[in-house]
């Protein structure tokens, strides 16, 4: 997940940083690798995006804080709903001013299971300047029983696959996933469905859809992206809340590549909607608060795309 300020009114600064609006005026980087144009921000995003042209973005495929109490690098997670709410409010109306016609948000947002309400009051705010054209599931942990799979599949034995943080609780399952709120302007955005396809386990029912010519189906609304193993969080994943690149490649590929020149995402975090994005060949537009994470995320993308 990534992260910017969460109010523009409430003091949340937990040490000293360098100032961050004085980067309002441009871009605090901005290059060229392969087809992309990386444009990075150092700021509340509110205010960015208040500065960039109407209707300029395509896509949006962002994580904002969850308000989980979650321990970031300069401020608290931990505001009061109901500002944490006028905040978001805020911030989505900011952002569907960027919104073209036939642009897609893509917003993840997860919860906790003392707290499940959040996303779900989240796609409410949305509500007020989004249709929300589909809801992804996206799984990062899952257990398979052999018994419950075909023989095509190949599974033999039961399986449980992917990461998730283990709750030790007599009222609580482990949480193994979290929403992606597709939204569009109009409710109407055209997508590329099998540019995430899966192919048929039975290549006789490709014959049977006018779909199937090429073999594969819609991938539906849960989709099984587990984090990488990591070796070291400090050096390997010092963002505390980060999606993998696959997410956002996913979604933007979901969109449809072609019809997307400008990808934003306002909660930059270590910047894996970046690396998607140029890994797709598009433009991109990041935008943080914290100046740690925002050098942090321009290097991984260096590394990533050079």
């Amino acid at each position: 997940m990534a992260l910017s300020l969460r109010s523009t009114t409430r003091p949340v600064a937990r040490r000293s940083a360098r100032p961050a609006l004085r980067s309002l005026d441009g871009p605090r980087h901005q290059f060229v690798i392969g087809r992309s144009t990386f444009r990075f921000y150092l700021g509340d995003c509110i205010p960015v995006m208040g500065r960039l042209a109407p209707h300029s973005i395509d896509a949006i495929v962002t994580s904002p804080p969850y308000n989980l109490g979650i321990k970031y690098r300069t401020y608290e997670d931990d505001m009061p709903r109901a500002d944490y709410l006028a905040w978001t409010d805020q911030w989505l109306r900011a952002a569907s001013r960027l919104s073209g016609p036939g642009a897609s948000l893509f917003l993840n947002v997860g919860a906790k299971p003392t707290d499940p309400w959040i996303p779900l009051e989240v796609a409410q705010v949305a509500r007020r300047y989004y249709k929300l054209q589909n809801t992804i599931h996206w799984v990062k942990s899952i257990a398979i029983d052999r018994e419950s799979t075909s023989d095509a599949s190949g599974i033999d034995r039961d399986l449980s696959v992917g990461h998730y943080k283990p709750i030790n609780s007599e009222r609580f399952v482990n949480d193994c996933h979290e929403y992606i709120f597709h939204l569009t302007p109009a409710g109407t955005t055209k997508l590329d469905r099998r540019a995430v396809g899966v192919p048929y386990q039975d290549k006789s029912n490709a014959t049977r859809w006018a779909t199937g010519g090429d073999g594969k189906r819609c991938r539906g609304n849960t989709w099984f992206i587990p984090y990488e193993t990591i070796q070291s969080r400090d050096r390997d994943r010092p963002h505390p809340a980060c999606f993998p690149p696959k997410v956002p490649e996913q979604c933007l590929r979901l969109h449809g590549v072609d019809r997307v020149t400008t990808v934003l995402d306002p909660f930059l975090g270590l910047g894996n909607t970046a690396i998607a994005a140029g890994r797709l060949g598009l433009n991109f537009v990041g935008i943080e608060l914290d100046e740690h994470y925002l050098e942090e995320a321009v290097a991984r993308v260096r590394e990533a795309l050079s």
